[in-house]
């Protein structure tokens, strides 16, 4: 009976192996952000599980900083199939599904632990479904930290952003934002916001806390103001193309890798919002004392607007305010 067990296991283990191949693959997976990001870190964790679980078939060169290019060229190089993963900002990607503007409605989320719970629900998964007429499968989700606001001069209250230039993320969603809280916003790279800071090119910028521990805003704009306005995801996704040329053994072991990398990516983001504060005030940022309300009064009037316009903007909002 053991020797026919073992024959058995051995017969599914070729199978498996044969489904993958004899030549190991080198995978390409890029995103924006820099090594010392969260996302940065899952989409390592993705390259060492799939060299595990392949037995080495598998192998994911991973491109940080747009070393691929930047959202949009990465897409295009995804649809062709010559380029496998992806982690791409929810902002980016609601240029082709504008469904993932929901992540960003001001004020849906009370942390960074309620966003990660939020990526469970209905709507969350229905966005990655979308995903896939635009060339890509949607695999998951992983976060950075909340968004805030760091300025030269003390921001206590929305009104104190009147007519300052703030660096915002690129988006509509983020236009309308700033500008019913009476602000001009700026679209720049984050390369270019400390001499921009320094040079009083800008008053302020919208920033999670990895970005400003990473690249030391706070030395040039040392006025922290926790608004937690909006939480600021990413999609792991893979090529649709390289993904239906690919086993079911493959698929489902890559499911799993990612399912996991997403999973430990979570924690890391929520852990790391309450370190890099501490890291942030020991390095002299200074933390405001504001009037969130008058924020949370704009952000209703933003959310409004945005869920009137979409079922599934609406839909999310409303999965994500039940949990």
């Amino acid at each position: 009976m053991k020797s026919i067990q073992v024959l058995r296991a051995a017969a599914v283990a070729f199978s498996v192996a044969g489904a993958f191949g004899v030549q190991a693959q080198t995978l390409k997976l890029g995103h924006i952000t820099p090594p010392t990001d969260v996302w940065h870190q899952v989409s390592e964790q993705i390259g060492a599980g799939l060299e595990k679980a392949s037995g080495g078939k598998m192998k994911v060169a991973v491109s940080p900083l747009q070393k691929l290019g930047n959202e949009a060229q990465m897409i295009n190089l995804m649809q062709a199939g010559a380029q496998q993963f992806g982690v791409f900002t929810v902002g980016g990607l609601s240029n082709r599904e504008e469904s993932f503007l929901a992540w960003s409605l001001p004020y849906t989320f009370k942390d960074v632990a309620h966003a990660t719970r939020a990526a469970s629900t209905p709507a969350a998964k229905t966005m990655l479904k979308r995903l896939e007429p635009h060339g890509m499968v949607g695999l998951g989700y992983t976060f950075a930290g909340m968004r805030h606001v760091l300025s030269l001069q003390p921001v206590a209250s929305a009104k104190d952003l009147a007519n300052k230039k703030i660096r915002s993320f690129p988006s509509p969603i983020y236009n309308d934002w700033w500008q019913a809280n009476g602000a001009a916003p700026t679209a720049m790279p984050l390369s270019e916001v400390a001499p921009s800071l320094t040079t009083k090119l800008l008053d302020a910028v919208d920033v999670d806390l990895d970005a400003l521990v990473g690249l030391k805003f706070h030395q040039q704009a040392p006025n922290l103001t926790l608004t937690n306005h909006m939480a600021f995801p990413a999609v792991i996704v893979v090529s649709k193309k390289w993904w239906d040329s690919r086993s079911q053994a493959e698929r489902d072991m890559i499911t799993k890798v990612v399912a996991e990398a997403e999973k430990a990516g979570y924690q890391t983001a929520i852990d790391a919002e309450a370190s890099n504060l501490t890291k942030a005030k020991a390095d002299g940022a200074k933390v405001v004392n504001a009037d969130l309300k008058s924020f949370q009064a704009v952000g209703a009037k933003v959310r409004d607007q945005y869920t009137a316009k979409n079922p599934l903007i609406a839909d999310f909002y409303k999965q994500a305010k039940d949990l």
